[in-house]
């Protein structure tokens, strides 16, 4: 290399770290001005999240990318980074005065008071109060004398995976046994998406979707369904809110908060759009089993870039036993597979024998409880003053409160009477005027619960 040249490369080093110290700056600027944002938002009670302001700021700068050369989808990672970051200044600033609310935050109020001495009739968590198959207790009495307590391989022990996969009408080399639903849905993340990347899912939604992709770093846009229109999806907003950054789309179906099952003819329009755009599509069929209405799998539309979860927990009552799975195509196993033989190695032996037991059992009897628990319910919340629909499926009514009537002063002053609700603003921040209330709880105590939901909302 030339003396010439080095000077040279010596120099463009130069102006890269100045370039580079001019772009933190600016950033640092950014960050004050969404600070001040957040405050005004704050002060005027205004949503943290505005899809339209978003996109009026990617129109300008793509615009500006176009004139200058720049890649629009490289600018498109950028901005979601600024965005993400963004709105987690304002969030932060929110949850200094008003701590985040949503049902594990009323959960542990809860056991708190219950270790106080407190009796709390639990409506606020999507745990079945009855045991698993009586099978899987003898399986688990089992495990030590046949001595299953080793590692496994990391997508599972063969047998559980041939079961499901027999259930499920697929192939055992497309299921992987993950450490329940919540970590299949993380690995789907993580492995299929990259920092300002963007995901879309439908709201009312199961918080654990935003959080995971929060934390890698992955822009989530909700559209945002609503109890008039039954909480179905539009499909326009959703075609509108695709870019070239999208990579997945979420569903969950039943859904949790709502019960809503998402229909056929949606179900093909949203893989039509996933095809058009080569997206990926999640699919969490966690309460599936518990459906009241017609039914249909991602898995029967055959599309290769689908992800099928689901798990244990709710249909056989094995929350605590951790075994949940995903079935997809090969290379997106194998890509799951990867980061959980980094993150577990593999899913406990004695669990997964215990999940082989529960699956040769029949729980229809819990599809039929569930279904009665949520008749009772209804014919309770029919007297209140709320909106409603009944569920297609699941353990919840997402019940929407009347607008004159506090919503967080109902759900502490219910926690004070000894029941615990879980907020609807932690499925959705537009979702404040709301609660869910499982079912998962004998009649009675669902009795005694909505005996004092009334007294609390002064309705004799």
């Amino acid at each position: 290399m030339s003396i010439e040249n080095e000077l040279k490369l010596e120099k463009l080093r130069d102006e890269m770290r100045l370039v580079t110290a001019d772009i933190i700056k600016l950033v640092q600027k950014r960050m004050s001005v969404a600070n001040e944002i957040g405050n005004i938002k704050k002060n005027l009670m205004m949503k943290i999240e505005d899809i339209s302001v978003e996109q009026d700021i990617a129109r300008y700068v793509h615009e500006l990318g176009t004139q200058i050369g720049l890649n629009n989808q490289f600018i498109g990672r950028l901005l979601n980074l600024l965005f993400v970051e963004s709105i987690n200044i304002q969030k932060t600033n929110a949850s200094k005065k008003e701590p985040k609310l949503d049902h594990m935050t009323m959960f542990l109020k809860a056991k708190q008071l219950e270790s106080e001495g407190k009796k709390i009739i639990h409506l606020e968590v999507g745990e079945p109060d009855y045991l698993p198959p009586v099978n899987v207790k003898h399986e688990l009495l089992k495990t030590f004398d046949k001595k299953r307590i080793h590692y496994t391989q990391t997508n599972g022990i063969p047998i559980l995976r041939k079961l499901i996969a027999e259930d499920k009408s697929v192939k055992e080399e497309n299921v992987i046994i993950t450490p329940g639903a919540r970590f299949a849905v993380f690995s789907v993340m993580m492995s299929n998406t990259s920092i300002g990347d963007e995901i879309i899912i439908s709201e009312p939604a199961w918080p654990a979707y935003r959080d995971c992709a929060n934390f890698i770093g992955v822009k989530v846009k909700a559209i945002r369904t609503n109890v008039e229109q039954k909480w179905d999806l539009d499909l326009d907003q959703l075609e509108q809110m695709i870019t070239p950054n999208t990579k997945m789309i979420v569903l969950n179906s039943p859904n949790n908060p709502t019960g809503k099952i998402i229909r056929e003819r949606e179900i093909l329009g949203i893989l039509k759009l996933a095809k058009e755009n080569d997206l990926v599509v999640l699919s969490d069929e966690v309460y599936s089993r518990y459906s009241y209405i017609p039914f249909k799998s991602i898995l029967e539309f055959e599309y290769d870039k689908s992800i099928m979860i689901s798990s244990f927990s709710k249909s056989h009552a094995m929350t605590g036993f951790r075994v949940g799975y995903a079935i997809s195509s090969n290379d997106i196993i194998d890509r799951i597979s990867k980061i959980q033989a980094m993150a577990i190695t593999s899913v406990a032996e004695p669990m997964q024998y215990a999940a082989v037991a529960a699956i040769k059992s029949n729980v229809t009897k819990n599809i039929s409880l569930m279904k009665k628990r949520l008749d009772f319910i209804k014919s309770e919340l029919e007297n209140l003053p709320c909106q409603f629909v009944y569920p297609d499926g699941g353990m919840y009514y997402f019940v929407r409160i009347n607008n004159n009537i506090d919503v967080n002063k109902i759900i502490f002053n219910l926690l004070n009477e000894g029941v615990a609700v879980a907020p609807g603003i932690g499925f959705g921040e537009t979702y404040f005027n709301f609660i869910r209330i499982s079912a998962c709880q004998p009649t009675k105590l669902l009795n005694d619960g909505l005996k004092i939901l009334k007294k609390v909302m002064n309705v004799r």
